[in-house]
């Protein structure tokens, strides 16, 4: 696991005043890494990394080959039209550049004259997908989000029986993740209104979001080696925040045997900012399991992940709309959660992944599942925060929901913040809901 070093020293400043802004949330101590260009033109896609309210464009910073040794291998990867080849690296490789890059863009650094040119706005920036995802793999680690959901269907039992002991997960669809997406309302089949009847065909009339955090892998394994709980975490190269879509009435009609399909591949939308794990070394926290639970199996149980297993991450849901759009109101904030209440960690993920042999790629998403928190209005979804549809949400320039509607976009943001510490923002997921395509 990631110690602490001295790019984590809270007293760093930049010599880009934008980036000891603490309202941006992008400063030397943070770099989160990007894929951009600037908008509206047809350049090509490049890595970049944020500081401040600017992205450093590390291709062209590869071009002036400022940093050796592993840092120099590490910028060399960042060429192409995706992060990729820096993921396929090493943890070392990975954190001699983050190195580099903070001794370059802290205050007094000799390299500022070379690499104030290659500063690009965010504001003119678009953001690509960072990685070429491969593969996707969406998991289940909220508790509460399990049980209150269950809870709808079994109100005596919500958990099945498996839910404590083993990380549930289901493939997912790569090709339908987007940065930024205005996506068209699913259509589909949904449940016989009467017992033995035939499905009704037409657009999903239950669209929720769901709150959760991706972790992208870096540095994959080779098929038939298993990744242990131990090593974990020297093959994740960073997370960004998710919002898994689901059509809920396609969802209830389509899911067993099998589990979800079309109500939830048409659309992931993602974070354009890929913040690494160095990066949140100073908000690790314990991982621990509450008095009564049962302990994860010894493939799930280290010492290090007990004591620094989880993550002080906040997160943030937003909801605009069509009206408060004409009326220039800001989006109503629905609910706030955070990472650290997950029942099970990020290392444990991909232990539990590979255990049997599976191999891991550069460039994987695994999706943490909808993070909800223990209290009503922690809930990651809609279909918590309103019952199923029962309770109407009251939103401030009048309007209600119970589930999304067209125009309706949500933005789900994350930060990390402690005392004496500079803040750290991980940008947002903004998706937009479109009429159906009938």
């Amino acid at each position: 696991m990631t110690e602490l070093n001295e790019t984590h020293d809270p007293a760093l400043r930049s010599w880009l005043q934008s980036a000891n802004d603490d309202a941006l949330g992008f400063p030397v101590q943070n770099l989160p890494f990007c894929v951009f260009r600037r908008a509206g033109t047809t350049e090509s896609w490049r890595p970049g990394t944020g500081i401040g309210d600017r992205i450093l464009d590390l291709a062209a910073l590869a071009q002036a080959q400022p940093f050796d040794g592993d840092a120099a291998r590490a910028l060399a990867a960042c060429q192409g039209p995706d992060l990729n080849a820096l993921m396929s690296l090493d943890a070392a490789c990975w954190s001699a550049l983050r190195l580099a890059l903070s001794r370059a863009l802290r205050a007094g650094s000799p390299l500022q004259a070379r690499i104030e040119p290659l500063l690009v706005a965010q504001a003119d920036a678009e953001f690509s997908v960072p990685a070429r995802i491969g593969d996707y793999t969406d998991f289940y680690i909220s508790v509460h989000h399990a049980t209150a959901i269950g809870r709808q269907f079994r109100p005596d039992n919500p958990l099945l029986p498996n839910y404590k002991w083993v990380p549930i997960g289901y493939h997912g669809r790569a090709s339908s993740i987007g940065v930024g997406q205005h996506f068209h309302r699913p259509v589909g089949q949904t449940r016989p209104t009467q017992e033995g009847g035939t499905p009704v065909f037409g657009p999903c009339a239950r669209l929720d979001y769901e709150v959760e955090l991706g972790v992208f892998i870096g540095t994959g394994n080779a098929l038939g080696r298993r990744v242990t709980l131990e090593h974990a975490e020297d093959y994740i190269f960073g997370l960004t925040i998710l919002n898994d879509w689901s059509a809920r009435d396609l969802q209830a009609w389509e899911y067993q045997p099998l589990g979800p399909f079309l109500s939830k591949n048409f659309a992931s939308t993602i974070s354009p900012w890929i913040v690494t794990l160095e990066a949140l070394a100073p908000f690790r926290v314990p991982f621990q399991r509450g008095a009564g639970e049962p302990q994860p199996l010894p493939y799930l149980s280290s010492a290090h992940n007990s004591a620094s297993g989880a993550f002080d991450v906040r997160l943030r849901t937003e909801l605009g709309t069509e009206q408060s759009r004409e009326q220039g109101a800001p989006r109503a904030t629905l609910a706030r959660s955070n990472f650290r209440d997950a029942y099970w960690s990020i290392g444990q993920l991909v232990a539990h992944h590979t255990v049997n042999g599976c191999n891991l790629q550069p460039g994987d998403m695994l999706g943490t599942g909808t993070m909800s928190g223990p209290e009503p209005d922690q809930a990651g979804s809609l279909l918590e925060l309103s019952q199923g549809g029962k309770t109407p949400i009251n939103l401030p320039w009048g309007e209600t929901r119970t589930f999304l509607q067209d125009g309706d976009e949500v933005a789900i943001s994350a930060e990390c913040v402690k005392p004496g510490y500079p803040r750290l923002s991980w940008g947002a997921a903004v998706g937009r809901v479109l009429p159906s395509l009938e």
